[in-house]
């Protein structure tokens, strides 16, 4: 049974509306000593949703953070907004206000398409009921209570938000956000902190198939030079070094480290805002500064093999940095929360744990060793690096959540959109990468060794039978879980960039298919992922789902390529390739 979901996304972008803030002279056309600054994008955006109320939704009681602030070589600017109602965060009432560049009223994308005010903001239920609620739901050790108004499902109520640690639901013994509806007691969410490369659904299907993967590694063996951290800087320290590491799947590699001492060096990169990989050693840290530092003597690092703790901190240093440049060169963004501060990861994380992970709360990836049995190896591998950082670049932006959760995985187009930016950027940074060693390609997880000899694929998602990834939407696809889901916007994406049908790329077959038997003529990968990482910036917010994400891609091509161009249309026919037509409703069932 398909689930109630919201219906979103309100890109209204009209460029004849008028300014609705004063017009600041030119500072060259007025006195020095008269001279008037600018109000900021930040106060005009905000000044500009209250002013324009009855579109932006935002009332009185409400206060406006912002999120991100961006701006355009035209001038235009976005600012991206978390609201709280009466003091309380508004889960699902982000906004992002659009500006010309004088400071002038646009548009406006928002989360909820209702008023945000809960019917009372009196609970039935103490803090200390919500918390242990909250610990029993998530069987860990509950934090404190929040009042929150939670605004994700169509209407707005008064709940708590209680963040359990140490939850034995989540692997690896991670954190959960439960929230609890603070009038009836019901659990209204109940999610993970991380996002698992590894679903639950997938290692249900291994665990059931009797699958051992066993990755295509390709590290050469080399001497280590690791040794225990702790050597005191000289006074010309730390300064800028070159490395080489051996790493496991992509053979010898360049790694930028720091010198600290004449022969003492660390696993950190100071070219890229201190990106820093450390050793958990088997533990579950919950902070990255508890992580153990990684140094050499000679400023090699790992041997090539899993035997060599380096190693493995090799692929992660190598991957994150790898994403870290393709976001800057693609895109200009400057780290993963584009504030110019590095990436951090923590490989060796707990006992038998057979996934990777981007932890929210850590704010770093975390890769664990393989359980043994279905993952040997480390998940450490560039295409997984790529899509789990990618989830700290949808974090930091449009927050795109699940909808809901059960044992075997989460569900909900939000959730499914986010997975597929995933991927989408993971092929990305793969191909910007151009490791030979790892050739570039659309598809997800070819080098864990599993028997389909990849995990998903964006030409035609269904060739995953693992995970059952679907190729077309249609009204059970919010109930699909997320990693499955994916494949509706994911193929969209690449019908936009290479286009339909049967052809070879970089030495790989794909034959794409689509859903109306329609042919498409690709833009390109470059103009695909611009018009993605457009539209995920400006135009998407937490509650979007694949049509709303129709609507963000169709302005964000309209608005570098124009609404009459064969960019804008290419959009529009790779949407409905996929069945995502400018109606939530399908033809029929395919």
């Amino acid at each position: 049974m398909r689930r109630p979901h919201i219906r979103r996304l309100a890109v209204a972008v009209a460029v004849t509306t008028t300014a609705t803030l004063p017009a600041v002279p030119a500072l060259a056309d007025a006195p020095a000593h008269a001279a008037v600054a600018a109000p900021s994008p930040v106060d005009a955006a905000r000044a500009a949703a209250f002013a324009h109320a009855s579109a932006t939704g935002v009332t009185r009681g409400d206060t406006l953070r912002a999120k991100d602030a961006m701006t355009d070589p035209d001038g235009r600017q976005h600012v991206r907004f978390i609201r709280s109602h009466r003091g309380m965060p508004v889960l699902g009432g982000d906004l992002i206000v659009h500006l010309d560049r004088r400071g002038g009223y646009l548009g406006v994308t928002r989360a909820a398409d209702h008023a945000v005010q809960p019917p009372t903001t009196e609970a039935n239920l103490t803090a200390q009921q919500a918390e242990r609620k909250a610990a029993d739901t998530a069987q860990g050790d509950a934090g404190a209570a929040e009042l929150v108004v939670d605004a994700r499902d169509g209407h707005a109520v008064l709940a708590y938000q209680v963040r359990v640690t140490d939850s034995s639901t989540a692997e690896a013994g991670g954190s959960r956000t439960v929230v609890v509806d603070a009038l009836t007691g019901r659990v209204r969410s109940n999610t993970p902190d991380n996002d698992e490369f590894i679903s639950p659904s997938l290692a249900h299907t291994l665990r059931k198939q009797g699958e051992s993967a066993a990755p295509d590694t390709d590290g050469p063996k080399a001497p280590s030079g690791l040794t225990a951290a702790g050597a005191s800087a000289a006074a010309r320290y730390p300064s800028t070094a070159t490395g080489t590491g051996a790493s496991l799947f992509v053979g010898k590699v360049p790694l930028t480290t720091t010198r600290t001492a004449r022969t003492s060096y660390l696993l950190k990169d100071p070219t890229r805002w201190g990106t820093e990989t450390r050793d958990a050693k088997g533990r579950e840290p919950e902070s990255f500064s508890r992580g153990t530092k990684f140094t050499s003597t000679t400023d090699k690092w790992g041997n090539g093999a899993t035997s060599n703790r380096a190693t493995v901190a090799v692929d992660a240093q190598y991957g994150i940095t790898r994403t870290l440049d393709f976001y800057k060169k693609t895109f200009g963004r400057k780290g993963i929360r584009n504030n110019g501060t590095g990436a951090h990861a923590m490989v060796h994380f707990g006992k038998k744990v057979g996934n990777a992970f981007w932890d929210s709360v850590c704010g770093c990836m975390l890769y664990g060793d393989g359980d043994g049995r279905m993952f040997k190896k480390p998940l450490v591998v560039l295409d997984v690096t790529g899509h789990e950082l990618t989830h700290g670049v949808v974090e930091a932006t449009a927050g795109l959540e699940a909808t809901r959760e059960d044992r075997y995985g989460q569900y909900g187009e939000p959730g499914a959109l986010n997975e597929s930016l995933a991927d989408v950027f993971g092929s990305g940074v793969e191909f910007a990468a151009n490791n030979p060693k790892n050739r570039p390609n659309y598809l997800i997880g070819e080098k864990l060794g599993l028997r389909q000899k990849f995990l998903r694929r964006l030409d035609h998602p269904s060739l995953d039978r693992l995970e059952r990834t679907i190729d077309y939407w249609s009204p059970q696809t919010n109930d699909t879980e997320v990693h499955a889901a994916s494949g509706v916007s994911s193929h969209a994406f690449y019908l936009l960039a290479e286009g339909s049908g049967r052809k070879t790329i970089g030495g790989m077959t794909y034959d794409s298919p689509t859903y109306d038997g329609s042919r498409v003529t690709g833009i390109g990968r470059a103009k695909a992922l611009a018009v993605f990482y457009r539209a995920l910036t400006r135009y998407m917010v937490s509650t979007t789902d694949f049509h709303d994400a129709r609507i963000a891609t169709l302005q964000a091509a309209a608005d570098m390529y124009g609404a009459s161009s064969t960019e804008y249309k290419t959009v529009d026919k790779a949407w409905a390739a996929v069945n995502v037509t400018a109606a939530p409703t399908p033809s029929s069932a395919h």
